[in-house]
Parts: structure tokens; sequence; C-alpha cells
């Protein structure tokens, strides 16, 4: 926990659970942050290096992700300290191990996060009966394969070009963190005229103004090689891609990517979250005071749970991209409106909005 950092308030959490099971190693956190709308639905993250901060920070954005998606769940979030590219049959174990340890959290279910997947996700319901992003081959819809969060990601900027004066035709487009929403929000904007001039992952940068190969930047990570290893274009340190001068700028990686020691060197008119709290809020303001335009995280990111959501609740996969259309765009234009009226940033718009709709819904619990 950060110093100074302040857990409680009006909104939760209601549950702070700390796991231990010292004969696998096992050693997580789950954050149940509010359940005004329903029983949490969050992902499972896994990690060297989480923090019980990070995991109550994620599990706010999944409170106010879920109520302004409208879906009918609250917020939760779970992080596994542990290598999430350690041997399949060690972290299969761990997975159930923690599966096991949630048996009694029933307001909590899980999805997948970053260092989890749908098959993390099968083995979770193989144990206790209850996750969502599960395989195709279990009925589920894979989100990270058929691409969800990217796919909400280019419906929320595309949304966004009126209030940022370009269009996605010839738009150069950079991606910090080139994972499964990076990689699907660059293709899903391809199919709109941009270019990705610029792809970062842990190893490093690679940039080509004149616009990267996607096929061959995809056939390249499905290898699980770092972009330092990449054929094409300039390899740069892993930092550089906040240099690169571009018109959207995608962080899709870890937490607070963008703080006040870097974000001045950020060459971007758009800023769409992909990933959770990518941005420190002291770096949203001076984004806002330069006039970059910032999409929340919780407004732009949305379509993973939301795809999560129909899942859970028998839709199908047409029936979960729509949803992600219909609820995304709306809800940016709502916001963008919103902060526009009141003169305030995006975020501050955002919260306003979630936040109603989670107080709506706390009046009909009996605990209001």
């Amino acid at each position: 926990m950060a110093d100074g950092f302040q857990f409680a308030d009006a909104l939760g959490p209601a549950k702070i659970v700390h796991l231990h099971t010292p004969s696998v190693g096992l050693k997580a956190i789950v954050v149940i942050d509010n359940l005004a709308r329903g029983p949490s639905m969050g992902g499972v993250r896994m990690a060297a290096d989480v923090t019980l901060e990070e995991c109550f920070r994620l599990a706010r954005a999944m409170t106010l992700k879920n109520a302004a998606a409208g879906l009918p769940h609250g917020g939760g979030k779970s992080v596994i300290f542990a290598d999430p590219r350690m041997p399949a049959d060690q972290k299969q174990n761990l997975i159930r191990a923690f599966a096991a340890a949630i048996r009694d959290l029933t307001d909590y279910i899980p999805g997948p996060d970053m260092g989890t997947d749908e098959g993390c996700m099968a083995w979770i319901r193989d144990e206790i009966g209850r996750s969502a992003g599960l395989p195709k081959a279990l009925g589920g819809i894979p989100l990270d394969e058929i691409g969800a969060t990217g796919f909400g990601l280019a419906v929320s900027i595309e949304a966004a070009l009126p209030c940022v004066g370009f269009s996605l035709d010839g738009a150069r487009v950079a991606v910090q963190g080139y994972g499964a929403v990076g990689q699907h929000a660059a293709r899903f904007l391809a199919g709109k005229g941009a270019r990705l001039v610029a792809a970062a992952d842990s190893s490093g940068t690679v940039v080509d103004a004149n616009g990267l190969d996607l096929t061959a930047l995809s056939a390249h990570k499905a290898k699980h090689l770092p972009l330092s290893a990449f054929p094409a274009g300039e390899t740069r340190d892993r930092d550089a891609i906040i240099d690169v001068p571009c018109d959207i700028w995608i962080p899709a990686a870890r937490p607070d990517v963008l703080h006040v020691g870097n974000v001045g060197r950020l060459r971007a008119k758009l800023v769409a979250q992909g990933a959770n709290i990518p941005a420190t809020p002291e770096a949203e303001t001076a984004l806002h005071k330069a006039g970059i335009l910032v999409l929340p995280d919780f407004i732009a990111n949305a379509g993973g749970v939301i795809c999560a959501a129909v899942e859970y609740h028998g839709g199908t996969e047409a029936a979960a991209f729509a949803m992600i259309a219909e609820k995304i765009a709306a809800n940016t234009r709502e916001v963008l409106r919103l902060a526009s009226a009141e003169k305030c940033e995006p975020r501050r718009a955002a919260l306003v909005l979630a936040e109603q709709r989670v107080e709506e819904a706390a009046r009909f619990r009996r605990w209001h």
C-alpha cells in the first residue's frame, strides 16, 4: 500500500480478502469493491509485482466500468503474486488453488486479465463452477481471440473524432503494450484507414512512420517473439513509444505508465486508455491542459467485460459485439458532452456518470 493511500469511501470496498496457500505457493488478494448493481465481476491479474493498492484501484475501475456499461454487476478484481510465464502445469496448479480459495466468495465472478487467459478461466470453472471469459470449446466467447476490448476501443475513438478534428483515414496510431488488447485495437482501427506507426512491448519499441505491417506483426507475436526482434521498422527502447509523433496513443499495458515524469513527452492528439488506470491523475490533468483528449479507461476499454457479461448470461458473440458498439459509443459521446458542458476533464464527467448509476442501483439495496 502506498503511503497515505486511502481505500475506504462511500462506494467501497465491500471486502478485501488475502489468500495464502503455502503448499502450492499461492499468494493472492481479492478486492470486492461494490455490489449495488449485482455480484462483482472482474479479472484475475497475475504478475510478480502486483500490490494491494493496484488491486483496489483496478476493482474500483471495474465498479465504474460495469456501472457505466449498464451491466448487472458490481466491481471486483484479484491479483496473484506470480510470474505468468511459469511452466504450464505449475500455472494450472496455482490457478486451481486460487479457485479453491475463492470458492465461498460467491459474490465475485472472475475473468481473464493480464497474465491469465480463457484456459485459466476454464480451470477455475472446473473447480468452482463460476467464471467468465471461457474458451469456445466450453461455450464461451473468447474475448481475447475475437478482440472484444480492442473493438470497443476503436468504437470509442470513432465516437470521439468530432472532438479532435481528424478522421481515421490516415490517422497515425501508437500502441504501448502490443498484446491482446493493443493488437486488436490496431487491427480494427486499420480497418477504418488508420496506420500503426509504432508498437511497444516490454522488450522495446518498433517504429515505421509509413505504417507497420499488422499481419507480419501478428505472426511475429504469435511466435512469442519480442518486438525488439521484429525484422522491419526501426527498433528503439521500450519507453521511446512515448516520443513517437502520432494522432492516437493507446496505453494497453500496466497502470501508471504515464506520469508527471514523462507525460510532457507525449506527442499525440488523443489518448484512448486500453489498460486500466494507465495514467496517474496528475498526468491526465497535464494532458487535459495540453489540449490532448483522454478517453477514460472504464469508458473506452469496457468491451472485454461487456463481452464477458454477455457470455455469463448466455448471450452470443454477435450479441456481445452489438452491445459493445451500442454501449461504448453512447457512453463516449455522453461523457464528452458532459465534459464540454461542465468544462472539466473527461474522467471527471465519466465518474459523475458512473457513480450516479451505482447510487441509483444502491437505492434498491436493503443496506444502502
